[in-house]
């Protein structure tokens, strides 16, 4: 039974994930936490696994078939940061879990994804509103894409809707543009914080068919979530982020509580 609800949580996490550009991560790390069936370290693992899996599948599917939307000049740098990023978040993740009891680095994780979703939500809501940037620069690239690398690693969620709300406003992409930027970036940010894992020896304990079978639904949900991403336009993909931006804070906020009880 348990196997079947992380594969289930990993698949229709994935299908949105692909749909939104968010990489899935942000559903399941704070879902499977609420769950208590995993200590946070390994959950934080298999999620970021499982939003590398989804996201290697998509970028590689879309660059195949000639579909990409990813802007390589601004996109690159932008990765390439989050790979730097993803090793520091990495490892400030790791310092936190030796110095601190678990439920309280997850209490400070459901906190952080609290704010990061909370904050996106409302910009989401007012965007039209906001004047955005065309940012070209690739030092400021390079400098955007390390930040969000570091608290997608430090979070366990891959990447998540604040990927969005920067390419948004610093680069004035549209909805489905920045959906696969943020795919690209996340693909980057979760190789190297895999290969931090790998080289410090820090993978946790956990059924290796486990890995296989949410890195299985990572990939469905992923073939999924472009079939459907093809059929809708933008405002109902930004309807689905903003909804999903709703159950999000709602599952962090009883996470919170959970982890300090």
């Amino acid at each position: 039974m348990v196997y079947v609800i992380f594969f289930i949580v990993s698949f229709l996490a994935s299908i949105v994930g692909a749909i939104c550009g968010i990489g899935g991560g942000v559903i399941i790390k704070p879902l499977l936490d609420s769950l208590g069936i995993l200590d946070v370290k390994t959950i934080s693992f298999l999620s970021g696994c499982t939003v590398l899996a989804m996201s290697t599948y998509s970028f590689v599917v879309s660059k195949l078939k000639k579909e990409s939307l990813v802007d390589m000049r601004i996109g690159t740098p932008l990765a390439i940061g989050a790979a730097v990023g993803g090793i520091l978040g990495k490892s400030l993740f790791q310092v936190l879990v030796k110095s601190f009891d678990q439920n309280y680095v997850g209490a400070i994780q459901a906190a952080c994804l609290l704010l990061v979703t909370l904050g996106t939500l409302i910009y989401t809501i007012n965007k039209e509103k906001v004047k955005t940037k065309h940012v070209t620069n690739i030092a400021v690239c390079f400098l955007v894409g390390g930040i969000l690398g570091i608290l997608s690693s430090f979070l366990g969620i891959g990447g998540g809707p604040i990927n969005l709300v920067v390419l948004f406003y610093f680069f004035s992409m549209p909805t489905k543009t920045a959906a696969q930027n943020s795919l690209y970036i996340i693909l980057f940010s979760q190789i190297t914080s895999l290969g931090n894992s790998i080289i410090t020896a820090t993978i946790p304990d956990f059924s290796g068919f486990l890995l296989v079978l949410m890195a299985g639904g990572g990939i469905l949900g992923g073939f999924c979530g472009r079939l459907i991403n093809k059929k809708i336009d933008s405002r109902k993909v930004d309807l689905l982020f903003m909804g999903l931006m709703v159950i999000i804070i709602g599952i962090n906020i009883y996470n919170m509580c959970r982890f300090l009880a």
